[in-house]
Formats: C-alpha cells, structure tokens, sequence
C-alpha cells in the first residue's frame, strides 16, 4: 500500500511558498542525500517558476560516496542548478553556500537589490540545522522528528542577504510507491502515516541487495542476500533477542531497531536510490497514475449519463 502524508499546515506552506517566490533570487532545496530523487519535490519546479535553485545534498557523511557523487552529476547537469553535498551541521562546509547563491543570481547584491533566498525540503532533511550553521545563530529550532517547523521565518544572513526558512513540505500524492517508503525510512513522513514493520521490510529489500555486507556485519549474520526479506527480520530479532512467547519474534520491535538504526548510521553509510533507479519509479509511478486517472474519468463520465438518462426531456 502507499504511503501518504500531507497535514493541513503543508497546505499553507504550498500556498507561502508559492507567493513569496515571486520576490525570491535563488531557491535553496534541502534535500536528503540517501534519497536524492525521493526527497526533492516534484512541484517545486512550478511552485518557483524555473528560478535558479541550489540543491543541498544533506547529511553526505551517512550517504554513499559513490552514489553521492552520482547524484551531483545528474543534478549539475540539469540548466540554472548547481548541487552540492555537505553535512549541515559543518558550519565550514555551509559558508561557501552565500557564494553560490550569488553566482547563480549574480545581478543581486547591494542594499539597492538585496539576495533573497528561499530555503525549502522535505520535513526532517536538516533545513534548520542548516540555517542556524549559515547564520551561526539558533534562529531555527531543530529535531530528528518530521514537522519541527510550523511557520515562515525571514532571516537576515547579511546587510543585502536574506534567507527564507519553510515548514517541511511533502506533495499532496506520492505516485513513486518506493519513495513513500524511503521518505518513512529516513523519518520524513508522520510516523501516525505508516506502519513500520512494513517499511523496515521494503528498506531490508533494498539493503539486501546493494549493502548486504553492512547488514551482515551489523547483524552478524550470514548469506543475507539470497534471504528474503521477512527471513532477515526474523534473524535480526534472533540475534537480538527480540522475542515473545514461545520463541515466536517480535517484528514490531525489529523493526524499529533497524529503523533507528538507518536513521543514525550505524549500519554504514547507505544511499538508497540511483539516478537511474529513481528514474525507472518515476516512469513507473507516472504510467500507474495516469491508468488511475483514466479510470476516474471513466466513472465520472458513466455517472453523469447515468444521471442524465434519468432526465425528462423538454
């Protein structure tokens, strides 16, 4: 089943962002670098009207380098986009992002025409780890939980520099089935929106397949990539104790140990999507969707002449 996730305060947020990017320079998205694709919002780019963007590939120190510097070819390829990985809370690392905004709105500057940044994200990305870093303020307030940031805050980096900080924003309906669950995986999503059972499972189908070594070491256990997925829940609560009765496991539990332990990197440094993979859902989700519209349409059509034919004509 897919998840899905969008309380009323983002229906706000689509509305601020919408009107406050009319006076913005630079659009600054956050995303999380384990799930480039999955984490960047598909409406983004109509939201901002195509206005120069800065994609921030967050938390790379628990990312897969390989994969990391994947995910900034593709990014940097695509026109009036400049990407880079960092860390949020490496205040070193974050200061160089006041230069890029400017070469990617280079006309702005001066007490006459000041730098006005948006910055925005999924819920849980670092957002405010990153605005209190470039400020070297606490302006934001900070949590490993989604929805921390309830409201808009202008914050002024400098005299002609001013940043505009967003509640997390997911999008009404998540056609990618896959990005709903590694958006529940990383702790971007309620956890009231899914069951956690299910998604350490899909997130044990991908870490079977690409870390198994990392699984195998954390869990000491043996031959996981030819297990299934349920198999290695069960051999994770094994190892760890995690019984009930009559040595039957306890899965809810399971799981939120391996749920927690993603989230704080203690199985590795893992990114859950490629380019080409996030491409391939994506044209996935997009012909399943479409079929769902179609069909909506169709029954729509079919009650109105059902409707119609009940009419007396004049």
């Amino acid at each position: 089943m897919a998840i899905q996730w969008f309380p009323g305060h983002m229906h706000l947020t689509r509305k601020a962002i919408t009107e406050r990017v009319k006076e913005i320079d630079v659009v600054i998205e956050v995303l999380d670098a384990r799930l480039p694709g999955s984490s960047a919002n598909p409406l983004l780019a109509g939201m901002t009207g195509h206005k120069p963007t800065l994609k921030i590939l967050n938390k790379q120190d628990m990312a897969d380098p390989a994969r990391t510097q994947q995910w900034l070819a593709h990014y940097n390829a695509q026109p009036g986009t400049r990407a880079i990985a960092l860390q949020a809370s490496n205040a070193a690392a974050v200061a160089p992002l006041a230069a890029a905004c400017h070469e990617l709105a280079p006309g702005r500057g001066g007490l006459a025409k000041p730098m006005r940044v948006l910055i925005c994200g999924v819920p849980n990305v670092g957002k405010s780890t990153l605005i209190n870093a470039l400020s070297n303020k606490r302006h934001a307030k900070t949590g490993d939980e989604a929805g921390v940031t309830k409201m808009e805050q202008r914050i002024t980096l400098a005299d002609d520099f001013y940043l505009y900080d967003t509640p997390g924003l997911l999008w009404p309906r998540i056609i990618v089935r896959q990005s709903g669950f590694l958006l529940a995986a990383s702790g971007a999503i309620g956890r009231n929106a899914f069951d956690e059972e299910e998604v350490a499972l899909e997130l044990l189908d991908i870490l079977r397949q690409d870390y198994p070594g990392q699984v195998q070491a954390r869990y000491k256990l043996e031959g996981v990539a030819a297990m299934k997925d349920e198999e290695v829940l069960e051999a994770i609560g094994r190892k760890r104790g995690a019984l009930l009765g009559k040595g039957k496991i306890n899965t809810q539990k399971v799981a939120e140990i391996v749920l927690t332990e993603y989230r704080g990197a203690i199985l590795g440094r893992i990114t859950l999507e490629t380019p080409e993979q996030f491409a391939l859902w994506l044209a996935q989700g997009q012909e399943l969707d479409a079929e769902r519209l179609a069909k909506k349409e169709a029954r729509e059509t079919a009650k109105g002449k059902g409707r119609g034919k009940g009419k007396i004509a004049p």
